[in-house]
């Protein structure tokens, strides 16, 4: 396969990760309680570390050379998480979050609820529509075979999402074309929009599901950083003959508790006192978490 040259910084440690996804949390909560609509903030949070584990680590890319042709493709399927996307971005250097506050959800935005391509360089693909992300990540992977690349594609979709039947032909044709250089991981939080996941679509026994379509499949904690930095470094040569399925269970509104496990949470905005009282909550977690 033809090579390019792509120069990578020294990739930060786990803990220098863990800091990066905390801030990642504190500044979605800014952004949620500055912007007078309403963010997805729940699916968010639960990708946080996704997010920061892929832009940080994972990721091929040069946010000073954003068309170079071995850099990684990256589709966010479930394009609702575009605001936590755009913030791994900024962070990792490709724009700055200060623009992202002042613009987000406005008309003529670089940085609308979805993600588009058009209006933000660095976006690979524009989605939203769920269930689309995975086949325009196989069409990528697919291009990238036969033009003898040896770059990934990386396609972050929801658990939701993944009761379309779209996935499961892209799944299938994946492995019917042998793309080892395709990596799907999936933000594991079931919980949909209004419900909890098993109560209307029934996913268990979901590992063996994407077994079953020929994918080698690696569970993780999507909330373990080591777990997600170890599952990458594990990653399979791209010229090998299977897909990868990262599948990361994760809580939705991760790291705030009166967030996590509810429903109420898929979106919202946050006044004053709630933005106080989140990120006192995300600073509490954290603490726990490092005892």
């Amino acid at each position: 396969m033809a090579t390019h040259t792509l120069e990578t910084a020294e990739r930060p440690s786990v803990e220098e990760l863990e800091d990066l996804a905390f801030e990642l949390r504190t500044k979605l909560l800014h952004l949620c309680g500055t912007y007078e609509g309403a963010v997805h903030i729940g699916g968010d949070l639960s990708a946080a570390d996704i997010f920061t584990a892929l832009y940080h680590y994972g990721l091929r890319v040069d946010p000073d050379d954003i068309a170079n042709p071995a850099r990684d493709r990256f589709v966010l399927s479930k394009g609702h998480a575009a605001v936590c996307m755009y913030i791994a971005m900024a962070m990792r250097g490709f724009f700055s979050y200060d623009g992202i506050v002042e613009t987000y959800g406005q008309l003529d935005s670089a940085y609308g609820m979805h993600p588009c391509k058009v209006q933000l360089p660095g976006v690979e693909c524009s989605t939203g529509s769920l269930g689309h992300g995975l086949p325009l990540a196989v069409g990528m992977a697919l291009s990238a075979r036969h033009r003898r690349e040896d770059h990934r594609v990386v396609c972050l979709l929801g658990d939701g999402e993944t009761g379309e039947g779209s996935v499961w032909e892209a799944a299938m044709a994946a492995r019917s074309n042998e793309l080892g250089n395709l990596v799907a991981f999936i933000d594991r939080n079931r919980q949909l929009m209004t419900s909890f996941a098993e109560e209307r679509v029934v996913f268990e026994p979901y590992p063996d599901k994407w077994r079953a379509f020929g994918w080698n499949v690696v569970e993780v904690d999507g909330h373990d950083m080591g777990a997600l930095v170890a599952a990458i470094d594990a990653l399979p040569a791209t010229d090998s003959d299977r897909p990868t399925v990262v599948i990361a269970e994760t809580v939705k509104g991760k790291g705030v508790d009166f967030m996590e496990h509810n429903l109420a949470w898929h979106a919202g905005s946050l006044g004053a006192a709630d933005l106080e009282r989140a990120l006192a909550a995300l600073e509490s977690t954290r603490n726990k978490e490092s005892v």
